[in-house]
């Protein structure tokens, strides 16, 4: 211990091992450069992408897949089965009386709903008549012999709507008989022999039936439709009927100037016509007889006509022509 006021003596640095190394920095400064670090390879760009991604990149093409699969699978099939899905025609079709039915066809009203305004087409006044009926037919029984020189035989069966009154058309009987009447007058459409008409009962056997028809059950989506507002009658292929409307059998139309025997000759002649696959025509002469197939039910101008089927102008121009009411493919003086 050294006296007080004194400071301890300094003690000597521990020898120094010759073993040890001196004291000095980490990395000594010797003057050089330090050596630049060797080049990195560029990397492909799969190796990007895996560095990128890691393992999601390897479930990317899975998931597509099972994506594609899905969505085909949604969609109920390849591509050839949309058509029938979408409303188009089936390739095997139905066959009535041993022969293929067309695509479904409703004649006189035009594929899009249409406000029209024609005084010829509306409703005459008259007699009462029932406005719906049950949505059923029964078949009138009767038969016939083969009515024509040749051509084509189509066989027919005739029947009413179940739930109308007989009252206002004369019962079944008496439609029965203006129906086979007309279909075999010389006039109608066996005229050139291309064609033979046979009434039978059975309507399985039949190529198409004539139905009078209440309006209501008429205007169905599944029988006429009612896209202008007008009452008409129709020939509806895919279900084998001529369809005459009860308020025309009753009440006839304006362009017939209250003949209503001629007006139903002309309404079975039209739409069996349609049913022998003829389509509408318009007023070929100003002043002569309408042509059966003309849509005379809405009257004989042309310039009424056209307005009604938007796609039918080019055959019915509106070009002021006005014929004479018609009942007959075969007119005779």
């Amino acid at each position: 211990m050294p006296p007080p006021g004194m400071s301890p003596p300094e003690r000597p640095p521990p020898p120094r091992r010759s073993a040890e190394p001196l004291r000095a920095s980490w990395r000594p400064n010797t003057g050089e450069q330090p050596a630049a670090p060797p080049p990195q390879k560029a990397k492909s760009l799969p190796r990007r992408i895996i560095g990128t991604y890691g393992w999601r990149i390897y479930a990317l093409p899975i998931l597509l897949v099972l994506t594609v699969i899905v969505v085909f699978d949604l969609s109920g099939g390849s591509p050839a089965d949309e058509g029938v899905r979408a409303g188009a025609t089936v390739p095997q079709e139905p066959e009535v009386g041993g022969r293929a039915m067309e695509p479904p066809i409703v004649t006189e009203n035009p594929v899009d709903p249409i406000q029209l305004d024609i005084p010829t087409a509306k409703l005459p006044k008259g007699g009462g008549f029932t406005k719906s009926g049950k949505g059923t037919w029964h078949v009138i029984p009767g038969k016939s012999k083969r009515v024509g020189s040749g051509g084509r035989l189509y066989k027919y069966v005739i029947e009413v709507e179940d739930g109308i009154n007989p009252g206002s058309y004369g019962g079944d009987q008496a439609f029965a008989k203006t129906v086979e009447a007309t279909l075999s007058d010389p006039r109608s459409w066996t005229f050139d022999g291309t064609v033979s008409f046979q009434r039978i009962n059975d309507p399985a056997a039949a190529d198409f039936a004539v139905s009078l028809t209440t309006p209501e059950t008429n205007h169905g989506p599944d029988v006429c439709g009612y896209t202008i507002k007008f009452e008409a009658s129709c020939w509806r292929s895919d279900i084998g009927k001529v369809v005459i409307n009860l308020a025309r059998w009753v009440r006839g139309a304006k362009a017939f100037n209250g003949d209503l025997g001629l007006y139903r000759q002309y309404a079975i002649n039209h739409e069996v016509g349609h049913a022998l696959g003829i389509g509408h025509v318009g007023c070929a002469k100003d002043g002569a007889l309408a042509p059966v197939m003309m849509q005379q039910t809405f009257g004989v101008s042309n310039d009424y006509v056209a307005k009604l089927n938007r796609t039918d102008h080019a055959s019915v121009p509106r070009d002021g022509k006005v014929c004479k009411p018609n009942a007959w493919p075969n007119p005779q003086p």
